[in-house]
């Protein structure tokens, strides 16, 4: 499909983004892999901001209890002095029970205003997870059963907490569901676009090299579709929830802890790459914070650096177009399988 020069900005690469100044007074937020990284800096600037709860989702208990004292313990020296309003929730996405358990708790919350999902793997070991590989797994399918099944708690927020208000008279006061994107997606050339089944293909272990490149497009693909549908849908009485993708940059964190056990050519880039122009998590962070509160004008697009940007032109060209109607149909079937009438949640 396509190979292109590199989408990565050495200028905004070094240069300092926008640091959060936000007012989410009330709000709550949900992060998933929220246990260190970009999640971990992430929740700790809505703590910062005045957030009512942020709530960190972690596979592992121990590493996510520690990131709650960690974000406790910052913000007593910044003067915020109220550690309930942190909570960790354990969620593990390679399960789709677990993920399911997440949201039934989720839906039991007195409002949810911002959802964004960060959790994530990157690595080219083939293993298996809910029959599917497992990055495919953790990064499309879990990373959309989760959204379709809050959607109904942001929308739920909106009608309770912002009644009678309309898509241009808002800017950040409307519920954010933000999925985290890669520009990784730039670099696939997506073997699988001509399978009979797209999600059949990627069931399997071809081409794990670009595995997480491809999924990133899968995930970016089904987010346009679900953007689009959520507009759509107006006419029965949804209530909108802004939806869009966010690519933080290449940023020093544990996303690439699996690099041990890739070739020694591509793990040498990456480590001589990243130590040069890699932001901290922490700015890779402010990201987040931007998309969260990016409002209407950003609903179904792309962000990076903290603004509105573009995905790889193949994305908005007709093929793509074709390639995103088959890419939703395939995963809302199985979504479909794994939660029945989640669909309706769109």
């Amino acid at each position: 499909m396509y190979v292109t020069p590199p989408k990565l900005s050495f200028t905004t690469q070094v240069l300092p983004l926008p640091y959060p100044k936000e007012d989410f007074t009330g709000k709550t937020v949900l992060i998933t892999g929220a246990n260190t990284g970009l999640g971990l800096e992430a929740a700790r600037h809505f703590v910062r901001l005045n957030a009512r709860k942020v709530i960190l989702g972690c596979r592992d208990v121990e590493k996510g209890n520690a990131a709650k004292r960690d974000i406790e313990a910052t913000n007593h020296v910044d003067g915020i002095k109220d550690p309930a309003r942190v909570e960790m929730w354990q969620v593990d996405l390679a399960s789709f029970d677990s993920v399911k358990a997440f949201c039934e708790r989720a839906a039991k919350l007195e409002r949810l205003d911002i959802v964004i999902e960060n959790a994530g793997i990157l690595g080219m070991t083939y293993a298996e997870a809910e029959g599917y590989e497992r990055i495919t797994t953790v990064n499309v399918i879990s990373t959309w059963l989760m959204a379709l099944l809050l959607l109904p708690v942001l929308r739920a927020t909106k009608d309770k907490f912002y009644a009678g208000s309309s898509p241009e008279s808002q800017d950040s006061d409307v519920p954010h569901l933000v999925i985290v994107g890669s520009n990784a997606h730039f670099y696939t050339i997506f073997d699988g676009r001509d399978a009979p089944s797209i999600m059949e293909h990627y069931r399997g272990d071809s081409d794990m090299f670009h595995r997480y490149a491809n999924t990133k497009l899968i995930s970016l693909f089904f987010a346009r579709e679900v953007a689009t549908q959520i507009l759509e849908r107006k006419s029965r009485g949804k209530s909108e929830v802004v939806l869009n993708v966010v690519e933080p940059g290449s940023c020093k964190t544990q996303l690439l802890r699996e690099k041990e056990s890739w070739p020694w050519a591509y793990k040498a880039f990456v480590t001589v790459g990243f130590g040069l122009v890699g932001r901290t998590a922490e700015m890779g962070s402010r990201t987040y914070v931007a998309a969260a509160s990016a409002g209407w004008k950003s609903h179904g697009l792309y962000l990076e650096d903290c603004k509105l940007s573009t995905p790889h032109e193949f994305v908005e060209s007709a093929e793509g177009a074709k390639l995103q109607k088959k890419i939703y149909g395939e995963l809302i079937e199985v979504l479909e399988k794994i939660s029945p009438g989640v669909t309706e949640n769109i």
